[in-house]
């Protein structure tokens, strides 16, 4: 059964996370429009494995408790915190949004063995940045309360994802539910998006690194891992095969095997 925990970020906030299984220390790090329990399909594979640790990222499930004004460094340092209250030789898993809040935790907490980022949504030659139009956009239908509005926008206009997958999604009611519950964070975390451009060489970061990304996935996704790849020393990439943006979802069992194998 999992037990809930809290540290404290570095800016005061809160940050709580879930800790199941036995085995090595392995941290899972969500993306946007979802919390913690976006992983739960795929944590009974790697609790057979690993101890694994789940946050809540700050403004939702367990993490509410908010020190200071959002920057998206702050994000790198709630990583930190739980990396480094998780133990040693911590294997960091952090998905789209929060893959990005992991490359912001660079140079990665000395208890951080090996991390694994599937497909941080940054802006580069093959993808455009939010227009600001979709920024105006997404802040109106926050005004109005329109969370499926905002998520939607994001789905499509953000993460560049077809209309057949975002139905796809509508259609899985608990993600969606929980995707809706966590819509409010969206517009500022759109706003936090960057390009390859801006990380520079990540040498500090220093542990192996392997770039996930979903064979299905927009076309866009591939060239940008091997940009980003580039920028880390010894970093590679893999591809989930028949898989998109949310293998978690679609094939945890996969998902389980690939990151297993990696940690091996």
């Amino acid at each position: 059964m999992a037990e809930d925990r809290y540290v404290r970020s570095k800016d005061g906030s809160v940050i709580g996370f879930r800790v199941s299984g036995a085995g090595p220390p392995l941290l899972l790090v969500h993306g946007a429009a979802v919390d913690g329990r976006s992983w739960a399909p795929v944590v009974p594979h790697l609790a057979e494995r690993f101890t694994v640790h789940v946050m809540d990222r700050r403004g939702r499930g367990l993490s509410l408790r908010e020190g200071g004004p959002y920057r998206i460094e702050r994000e790198g340092e709630d990583i930190a915190a739980v990396a480094e209250a998780a133990g040693r030789g911590v294997f960091l898993v952090a998905h789209s949004f929060g893959a990005l809040c992991a490359l912001r935790a660079s140079p990665f907490p000395a208890t951080v063995g090996r991390a694994a980022l599937y497909e941080p949504p940054l802006s580069s030659p093959w993808r455009a940045p939010t227009p600001p139009e979709v920024i105006v956009r997404l802040r109106g239908l926050a005004r109005a309360g329109d969370h499926d509005g905002v998520l939607a926008a994001v789905m499509r206009e953000v993460l560049g994802l077809s209309a057949r997958q975002v139905d796809a999604l509508r259609g899985a009611r608990r993600f969606w539910r929980t995707s809706l519950d966590n819509a409010p964070p969206l517009v500022r975390e759109t706003e936090s998006v960057g390009s390859v451009g801006d990380l520079g060489p990540l040498n500090g970061i220093g542990v192996p690194v392997r770039l996930l990304v979903g064979e299905r996935s927009p076309a866009y996704q591939r060239p940008t891992a091997d940009a980003l790849a580039a920028l880390i020393p010894g970093a590679g990439v893999t591809v989930l095969k028949g898989q998109g943006h949310m293998a978690m979802l679609e094939d945890p069992a996969l998902l389980a095997a690939t990151l297993s194998a990696f940690a091996a």
